[in-house]
């Protein structure tokens, strides 16, 4: 049996800090696009909604696999946070793209 020590939930905790800052970002960037500071595709708004319910749906999934195949609690929420982690990076770097691109 594998003991725990304090750094196994670093990893999850250092995930969860990128994942707030990016957060960050989208929202910043899209709530000036939403002000008319620059375009934003008339859809982004039911986007924004579709895609959060879509990246709980796989994290959850991700959780539910770790889970099933014994993992630990440190890499059941690093599973759970990896979509997550990709839909926040992707949506800031494609939002920063298009705002360079002005």
């Amino acid at each position: 049996m594998r003991l725990y020590d304090p750094f196994d939930l670093m990893r999850p905790s250092l995930e969860i800090a990128e994942i707030f800052t990016e957060a960050q970002v989208v929202i910043g960037l899209r709530l000036a696009g939403f002000a008319g500071l620059w375009p934003m595709a008339q859809t982004e708004a039911e986007e924004m909604l579709a895609e959060k319910l879509q990246a709980a749906h796989c994290a959850s999934q991700a959780a539910l696999r770790a889970v099933m195949v014994g993992a630990g609690a440190s890499d059941i929420a690093m599973a759970a946070l990896a979509p997550l982690r990709q839909r926040t990076r992707a949506n800031a770097q494609r939002l920063a793209q298009a705002v360079a691109e002005l």
